[in-house]
């Protein structure tokens, strides 16, 4: 059995990394994407992830499906594509750990995805299937999508959704808040960030706008909700839980963060039978999970510097 299946992207983070002897800026080949990344926080507490993606047959296909490996993230269903390349990106980071992007993805292999490339069987022997909104900016990758989170939900599995909301991937950005609240629709558990909120809302009000997406959809059990140094609370019908994060600890960049923070809550969802945690119990997932988010935000890349669980314990009992 498959703990979290995940769909969409995987690609490189080229991530600006110091100055050459040229004084270039010198930038560093980071596996990463977003499901991708949440499946490596999941592994380092013994979960299994397993994907569902596509790279391209090129040296950053390989590069890819080795970080996987390494990760312990399944990579049966990861489709190697002859005729794309490798989706690439380039993060430039700035102080405080925030980070521009710059994506290299005209019909390159994670967009290149299709319904042949869904594997009905390990949704089938999936608990948790999840996805984002990356895979949905184009297609083919977004039928792809579309299609295999209607057969999880008509097969009554747990649905987990990240808008992880990227501008410049998208041509329209009424688009965008459409396929964003069709993936709400979809999902039994939202992680969405305050700024997610208030794009797609337009309300700096986090908990007034998380409920009113837990009242239009139906299908919702609760909200995560990320508020960066003001920490996390999450949002079900029953309560409301808030947990403080760690702002000692400065963060040299914040690529993965919110996937860390996603892949270490799912962890409290599943050792609680899919069921969303409650109370103490609600209060310690987030606030494992901010810890997690927050010792990555120490490191440059994502996929391939997940924090172990030690660390994550330590800086708990710290």
């Amino acid at each position: 059995m498959i703990d979290v299946l995940a769909v969409g992207e995987i690609l490189i983070d080229f991530t600006e990394n110091g100055l050459s002897g040229q004084n270039n800026k010198v930038f560093e080949a980071n596996p990463g994407g977003a499901p991708a990344n949440v499946l490596a926080a999941l592994n380092k507490h013994g979960k299994r992830g397993a994907l569902v993606a596509k790279v391209g047959n090129d040296g950053f296909g390989r590069i890819l499906l080795s970080a996987l490996k390494e990760a312990g993230v399944d990579s049966t269903y990861v489709a190697v594509d002859d005729n794309a390349l490798t989706t690439l990106a380039f993060v430039q980071t700035f102080e405080g750990g925030e980070r521009e992007f710059s994506f290299y993805r005209d019909r390159t292999a994670d967009v290149m995805l299709t319904r042949d490339d869904i594997p009905l069987d390990a949704v089938h022997d999936s608990r948790i299937i999840h996805f984002g909104s990356v895979s949905l900016s184009s297609d083919p990758a977004r039928d792809a999508v579309h299609y295999m989170i209607d057969e999880a939900q008509r097969m009554g599995k747990f649905i987990s959704f990240d808008p992880n909301y990227r501008p410049f991937l998208w041509s329209d950005a009424e688009e965008a808040k459409k396929e964003v609240l069709w993936g709400i629709s979809k999902a039994n558990l939202l992680k969405i960030a305050d700024n997610e909120i208030e794009w797609l809302l337009g309300t700096t009000d986090y908990e007034a706008g998380a409920r009113k997406l837990l009242d239009n959809n139906p299908a919702l059990l609760g909200i995560a909700v990320t508020l960066g140094p003001d920490g996390s609370f999450l949002l079900s019908r029953e309560e409301k839980v808030f947990a403080h994060t760690f702002n000692e600890i400065k963060p040299v960049e914040k690529t993965g963060a919110g996937d860390t923070f996603f892949g270490t809550f799912l962890l409290s969802v599943l050792d609680n039978n899919l069921a969303l945690p409650e109370g103490k119990e609600a209060e310690f997932a987030l606030r494992r999970a901010n810890a997690a988010a927050t010792l990555i935000t120490t490191k440059k890349g994502a996929l391939k510097v997940m924090p172990e669980k030690e660390e994550v314990d330590a800086l708990l009992k710290a």
